[in-house]
């Protein structure tokens, strides 16, 4: 008994089942169904038709999906060797790893501070400055205010208010 495939669907057609169509290139194209032949004819992509085995082998799906026998196996760890990057040498990379999170801690905290002070000492110095600087200025000479001119109310003349 002979099995044939169909182009479309990808199942079995048992003898005495489904539809040939001749191409006229001489191409014979086995269906297994007359949705099979509706589909190929609208021009669909079997893999995006969830019935069919060529969607099922894409999305991996069921026993269509693990006809390939043999099992995948898990990939090697890739072990690579510990490099300098940059300027930092190596010593000094497996320095800091092997360093304690409250070490880290206390040299962030007094990075900080330092900071924080250096800050502080500038604007002290700041001030410092504005002071001596307030002092070396003559002081301008008084200003005296000059007399407001006096207005006088001149009658409007037409106009629209």
């Amino acid at each position: 008994m002979k099995l044939e495939t169909c182009i479309f669907s990808g199942y079995k057609i048992h003898p005495g089942h489904g539809k040939r169509a001749v191409r006229a290139d001489g191409k014979v194209n086995i269906f297994l169904s007359a949705k099979c032949v509706r589909s190929h004819k609208l021009k669909r992509n079997p893999r995006d038709i969830p019935w069919t085995v060529l969607y099922r082998r894409k999305h991996k799906k069921g026993i269509h999906g693990e006809e390939n026998t043999q099992k995948r196996r898990a990939h090697k760890k890739v072990t690579g060797a510990t490099r300098a990057v940059g300027n930092t040498t190596l010593e000094s990379i497996l320095a800091k790893r092997n360093q304690k999170p409250e070490f880290r801690k206390a040299q962030r905290d007094a990075a900080v501070k330092a900071a924080k002070d250096a800050t502080k000492a500038v604007k002290e110095a700041k001030k410092v400055a504005n002071k001596a600087a307030a002092k070396e200025k003559k002081p301008a000479a008084p200003k005296t205010k000059a007399p407001k001119a006096v207005k006088t109310a001149a009658p409007r003349v037409g106009g629209k208010r």
